[in-house]
């Protein structure tokens, strides 16, 4: 098995307890709200929100993705920090035994956010796996990342 680690940073003007809240605390409700053309319902198979919880996500018709599961490895509403690993679904193609995605939100000095996104995929013996491949997957993150991002500045009041 191989192991390859992807990470991302971005900044973001909004307060990290706002996003943590929006997309980590209330992401069954409000992503597929803000992405109904992408997103077709999350939910809950195991748990209700803790460690351990699995939860699945299913795409709209059209999408190249079905549906996904995760599991929850760890969820601090303190640290502001997240990390829950793709169990199965068509993100892991043939070829993943698994991604675990760590995501961790700290203050910035003017009041915004730094984010940081550590992605570790987990390949099957005899796989290799570029950065070109798990561009796609990357860009939908930073897309429903985005879209809440541009919730929260239309919506000052949401999440506060």
């Amino acid at each position: 098995m191989g192991v390859l680690t992807y990470t991302e940073e971005h900044a973001s003007a909004i307060c990290p307890k706002r996003i943590f809240k929006a997309s980590i605390l209330d992401s069954i409700n409000l992503i597929p709200k803000l992405l109904p053309h992408v997103i077709k319902s999350m939910e809950f198979l195991q748990g209700n929100d803790g460690v351990g919880s699995i939860k699945r996500v299913s795409f709209c018709s059209g999408s190249d993705l079905k549906s996904l599961k995760y599991q929850i490895d760890e969820l601090n509403e303190e640290t502001y920090s997240y990390c829950y690993t793709v169990i199965e679904g068509d993100t892991l193609m043939d070829n993943l035994d698994k991604i675990t995605h760590e995501i961790k939100l700290e203050a910035a000095p003017d009041g915004g956010t730094f984010s940081k996104v550590t992605s570790t995929y987990y390949t099957k013996v005899d796989f290799s796996l570029t950065e070109k491949e798990i561009k796609p997957g990357k860009e939908k993150v930073l897309g429903v990342y985005k879209a809440v991002k541009a919730y929260l500045i239309q919506n000052p009041s949401a999440y506060a």
